[in-house]
């Protein structure tokens, strides 16, 4: 299954029951909750508990996307120090909304998203912000920057910045024609497929790639 929903195949082959996913969501959500508090007065406090809450979950959790192996060998997720000059509030502009992308995967057949509309980065690009047509929806917004696939940079086939279906949110600030999200690349994460292979993710597409370097959140 893709990255929302689950893993290729059994899932109890990989030793996770759906209860085991369904604890992992349920922690993932609550980590996210306490992200945005932080966050409110002190983003880099709330970016020290996100690395420790993820690297714990991920060295512990029974649904963690490190196989049995790799649990035995980690000693914690690769995460740049918080730099404050990566957060932003941006508003939502309808550049490209309405826009259809259907992905193929292995697994989950065709997965159809649709465009929102189009999120400008100060002196950075655009990213193209997108709706999931299926079980879970919500927001997506993947990308890849310059230090994809290079040493000591990213993964190489790009991060998530924001995908609701798992919580990783960061909040709207206003409402209305003012509104603004908060796009924190400090936060940004892996997909699971960067840490194993039976996870099938949707990955960054040419509406989604920055040609500056990222050198904050997690990279590999």
């Amino acid at each position: 299954m893709m990255e929302q929903h689950g893993v290729t195949g059994d899932d109890t082959l990989l030793g996770m029951s759906a209860l085991d996913i369904a604890d992992w969501r349920l922690r993932t959500f609550a980590l996210y909750d306490r992200v945005r508090t932080l966050s409110a007065t002190d983003p880099a406090e709330a970016h020290a508990y996100w690395r420790h809450e993820r690297d714990r979950m991920f060295a512990t959790h029974p649904a963690s996307a490190l196989s049995y192996q790799a649990k035995s060998e980690f000693s914690g997720l690769k995460t740049a120090h918080y730099d404050p000059i990566y957060r932003f509030h941006v508003p939502l502009t309808l550049e490209g909304a309405g826009r259809e992308m259907a992905v193929e995967t292995g697994t989950d057949g065709k997965v159809d998203f649709v465009r929102l509309g189009t999120f400008d980065l100060p002196e950075m690009g655009q990213l193209a912000v997108w709706k999931v047509r299926g079980y879970g929806g919500g927001i997506f917004v993947p990308f890849r920057d310059a230090t994809a696939g290079q040493p000591g940079g990213s993964y190489g086939a790009g991060r998530y910045l924001i995908d609701t279906i798992k919580g990783a949110f960061h909040g709207v600030r206003g409402s209305g024609p003012d509104a603004a999200f908060v796009l924190d690349f400090n936060f940004a994460y892996n997909p699971s497929c960067a840490y194993n292979e039976a996870w099938a993710c949707p990955l960054a597409g040419p509406a989604n790639r920055l040609a500056v370097d990222i050198p904050v959140g997690e990279l590999v």
